[in-house]
């Protein structure tokens, strides 16, 4: 199938994007990396009225690092995380994520903004930044404004953008040189959607378990409940076989945390 008929903008500023998208309005959509949008262009899953494409633009490609924060414009791509041509945190923990993308075709393009903004249930982003506590940066004609990922994720391929609000940027916290960080997926192959995923993070008494790919927003646990018996409950009205394996990859995470 063909996309409907739409009108492609190419600002020259993020400014003027922000403007076009405000002008608009609900008709609009951001291009960025084009790998989930595409495809729903295609099948006409989407029909906006107007695209504001944003990828070529400088102010969306900053990368800047801090001792608190790493902070990533939301135009990076998964190959260059993948590629170490950004910051990391730990022995790569970034790095290593976006290695595991889909595919290396998809990851050229793909951008980490551009995947949060989709907020598929089964995405990597979507898991390991809500893991990490990862803070999002939206800016729109009225300003700028900050939202942690779980309140940004308001359900499977929803999210709390406001009409006429880009996704600029994605600020990551440092963590202390002993932190702990466990990421596991299950996937029938290589590159293919999960069925499965969980991410771990243990910072001193800090303790973050998030489990996704369950078809609506990732389930967050922490402190106690961030463990084995913790993720039981959260996940008691699963289907049995869904819930065994989600559990089996949780299980696996804590047991490689505390090896």
């Amino acid at each position: 199938m063909k996309p409907a008929p739409f009108d492609l903008l190419r600002p020259p500023t993020l400014a003027a994007a922000v403007a076009m998208l405000a002008e608009a309005g609900a008709e609009a959509r951001v291009l960025s990396g084009g790998q989930s949008l595409g495809p729903m262009l295609n099948l006409r899953v989407v029909q906006p009225r107007v695209l504001v494409q944003i990828n070529h633009l400088p102010a969306l490609a900053g990368i800047a690092e801090t001792t608190d924060a790493i902070t990533l414009g939301a135009c990076v791509t998964h190959a260059a995380i993948a590629a170490g041509r950004t910051p990391d945190l730990g022995d790569g923990w970034l790095a290593r994520v976006a290695g595991v993308i889909a595919y290396q075709a998809v990851r050229n393009r793909g951008t980490i903004g551009g995947s949060l903004c989709h907020a598929d249930p089964a995405a990597d982003w979507v898991i390991v930044l809500t893991a990490l506590d990862a803070t999002v940066v939206l800016q729109s004609t009225a300003g700028i404004r900050r939202m942690k990922l779980p309140d940004f994720m308001v359900g499977p391929y929803a999210t709390a953008l406001a009409t006429g609000e880009i996704l600029t940027a994605v600020s990551i916290p440092q963590r202390p040189a002993r932190a702990t960080w466990r990421y596991a997926k299950a996937c029938r192959k290589p590159g293919e959607f999960a069925h499965a995923m969980a991410a771990l993070l243990i910072a001193g008494t800090t303790r973050r378990l998030v489990i996704g790919a369950l078809g609506t927003t990732p389930v967050l646990l922490t402190g106690k409940q961030a463990s084995l018996d913790g993720a039981r409950a959260a996940l008691a009205g699963l289907d049995a076989v869904d819930r065994h394996l989600q559990l089996t990859v949780v299980r696996r995470i804590l047991q490689e945390a505390d090896a």
